[in-house]
């Protein structure tokens, strides 16, 4: 799901580039590729305990992103609604989530 969910940030990422916005949707782009990236870590997790660790810092990633993304639409940054993105977002937190309990 995370692999997925990255491209489609990539896209929604040239909005804010376009308007010269570098530091925040820098921010934006790296705490996205960030969640997968750790994603994909803890898939090869050497024990219980690391898999966990990555999963933790999985999630504290995609809520790094999801305060980005709303940080972006209050500042009127993105030309469309973010309700998707956020949802999308929130979807997988909430996966990661119960992944930990």
């Amino acid at each position: 799901m995370t692999f997925d969910f990255f491209p489609q940030i990539i896209e929604l990422n040239k909005i804010p580039i376009r308007q010269k916005e570098y530091v925040i949707s820098g921010q934006f782009l790296n705490s996205a590729a960030d969640t997968g990236a750790n994603m994909e870590e803890a898939k090869t997790a050497q024990t219980k305990n690391n898999f966990i660790t990555k999963i933790s810092v999985t999630t504290k990633e995609a809520r790094k992103t999801k305060y980005l993304l709303r940080l972006l639409d209050k500042n009127q940054l993105l030309k469309h609604d973010d309700t998707d993105w956020l949802n999308k977002t929130e979807y997988l937190i909430y996966i990661l989530n119960k992944i930990l309990k």
